[in-house]
């Protein structure tokens, strides 16, 4: 097996960091076990990462890098309205990833701790603004299209978007169409 550079053995550290963290949070997660998934040493996951608190918001912070690429790529060459409803469905499909979803709204959990709180009110800031500058929409409008997305994010969390499970009544008209 080749040997990965820091820069390689930190992506694998992230991406495994993001499946625990999104199932335990913040504080229900082991710096022991991301270790052990990512095939390092607990002392060396913290040569990469000084903290557990900063492995959180790196991971944290590829989760909003991830959003913003989705909705960069998907308002390409729209703007206004088109922008609007290109990001919104994206957003749509993203959100089956319901691990993302997950570590998302543990972002939010952990928001009493002032770094996680600085590094996510960061990154849905570059969220806001790059709605807002792709769709040049008014305040109201980007604020209506965040508080959809957080609807949704709760749909997702609460697994109503699988297909094999059929909607119950009161859900609805949350569940946006197929």
């Amino acid at each position: 097996m080749a040997r990965m550079s820091a820069d390689e053995r930190r992506e694998l550290v992230l991406r495994v960091a993001g499946t625990h963290f999104a199932e335990g949070g913040l504080d229900g997660t082991s710096t022991e076990d991301i270790a052990r998934a990512a095939g390092i040493s607990q002392p060396y996951l913290f040569r990469l990462f000084s903290t557990k608190r900063a492995l959180f918001t790196a991971s944290c912070e590829r989760v909003f890098a991830r959003i913003e690429a989705v909705f960069r790529e998907a308002a390409d060459g729209v703007t206004g309205e088109q922008a609007l409803t290109a990001m919104g469905g994206a957003y749509v499909e993203l959100i089956h990833d319901r691990e993302l979803v997950l570590h998302m709204q543990q972002a939010f959990v952990a928001c009493r701790d002032p770094e996680v709180r600085a590094a996510t009110r960061a990154g849905f800031a570059r969220l806001h603004g790059v709605v807002t500058t792709l769709s040049g929409a008014d305040p109201e409008t980007v604020r209506q299209f965040f508080a959809t997305g957080m609807l949704l994010n709760v749909v997702a969390a609460m697994d109503l978007l699988d297909p094999t499970v059929p909607v119950e009544p009161w859900a609805q008209s949350l569940v946006p169409p197929s």
